[in-house]
């Protein structure tokens, strides 16, 4: 087994992203026509992924072109496939999505995740507690300088405020005696 193991290994890519079902994905694939070699985009659906980190792991992608629903099986660790795009990912609450295949219409619709919450979430499980305690004291930090900003900015803001207001109560007397005095002559 472990020869088996060390012989597959300087096949498998190290650079694949977290593919999920229900995330849309643009495949990057090398095709050779006669002398020249093109990349060829693919993008839709996930609507499998089987097999785990295995040699043969592949996934499903699906797309729909001219009302006609169009899926390609694509194994991870294929060399012409040059990369692998995570465009949007959407929430699912099943392993294969299979019922796109019948689904039109609304029904065909994910719901949208947010692309950024979902890269948090993830980083947040690979976070190692030592690196949580420093963020958490980097934060903390932050917060007290924050604080401190805002009640200076606060002191500013209220010395200004009376100011102008003594200013303004200044013109209005001003005005009234200017008034006081027209209305005597």
């Amino acid at each position: 087994m472990k020869k088996i193991k060390e012989a597959i290994q300087p096949f498998l890519k190290k650079e694949i992203p977290d593919i999920r079902p229900g995330d849309t994905v643009k495949v990057f694939q090398k095709i050779k026509e006669k002398d020249k070699v093109k990349t060829q985009t693919f993008e839709g659906v996930v609507i499998a992924r089987k097999h785990g980190k295995e040699i043969g792991a592949t996934i499903t992608v699906r797309k729909i072109i001219d009302g006609v629903g169009v899926e390609k099986i694509f194994p991870l660790h294929l060399p012409t496939i040059e990369k692998i795009e995570i465009i949007k990912r959407s929430k699912v609450r099943r392993a294969k999505l299979y019922y796109l295949r019948k689904a039109k219409g609304k029904r065909a619709r994910l719901k949208r995740k947010e692309f950024a919450k979902a890269i948090v979430e993830e980083a947040k499980e690979e976070i190692k507690p030592e690196e949580t305690e420093a963020q958490t004291k980097n934060l903390q930090e932050t917060k007290e300088n924050i604080t401190e900003a805002t009640k200076e900015e606060k002191t500013k803001n209220t010395q200004e405020f009376k100011e102008s207001k003594e200013k303004e109560i200044k013109e209005t007397e001003k005005t009234d005696i200017n008034k006081t005095d027209k209305e005597n002559n």
